[in-house]
């Protein structure tokens, strides 16, 4: 009798050993699956701050309460400069990647329709935000002068005794040509345009 125990026990372990072998195997082979079917992790989206508003922004609180971001300002862009800010989905410019061309009739302001962005008389009238020069970072002392070539309303200039770009607060509209052009011809940006909404200089 003590016998045939001992073997029912042993068949019952057994048993049990090998449904907890068989559980925790497709437990791992799910798993298996699932990492196959998600594929990789995805890294987070990096969010950028150092945005401009499209030619025409009313003040930036305003902005934010007309703007239903419908996007139709992006395709009115000849230059796709426009896109959805990745944070919000508001309109927003990075100049270092395209900047405002300041179009003849500013397409991006006609298509606007609930007066988020409102017209301006001419590109000197744009107030996008306002350029800044580090010293540090400029090749100015080297005869770089892309910047001010580049600059579509002459806000920047040089003098005999500096070599260093200076920008005309009253004539610059932050348009961002300036930080595109230093992008592509120098390891480091040296000139960067400040966003209205962070301006610092209040223009006289």
């Amino acid at each position: 009798m003590a016998e045939e125990f001992d073997k029912e026990r042993r068949e019952f372990l057994k048993q049990s050993v090998l449904s907890v072998g068989k559980t925790v195997y497709e437990y791992y082979e799910q798993q298996k699956e699932a990492q196959v079917e998600v594929g990789p992790p995805v890294p987070p989206v990096k969010v950028r701050a150092d945005w401009l508003r499209p030619p025409g922004a009313v003040e930036e609180e305003l902005f934010l309460d007309r703007c239903t971001k419908c996007g139709d300002c992006l395709p009115a862009c000849p230059y796709g400069s426009i896109k959805k800010d990745q944070a919000n989905g508001y309109p927003v410019l990075f100049a270092n990647e395209s900047a405002c061309y300041l179009c003849d009739d500013f397409p991006c302001i006609a298509a606007c329709e609930t007066e988020a962005l409102l017209p301006v008389g001419d590109r000197t009238e744009v107030r996008m935000g306002m350029a800044v020069v580090s010293r540090a970072d400029c090749m100015g002392d080297q005869g770089c002068r892309f910047c001010l070539a580049k600059c579509p309303v002459g806000a920047l200039s040089v003098d005999f005794i500096d070599a260093y770009p200076v920008v005309d607060h009253e004539k610059c509209v932050g348009c961002g040509v300036c930080e595109q052009v230093c992008s592509g011809v120098n390891d480091r940006i040296a000139i960067k345009v400040i966003s209205g909404r962070f301006e610092a200089t209040k223009r006289p």
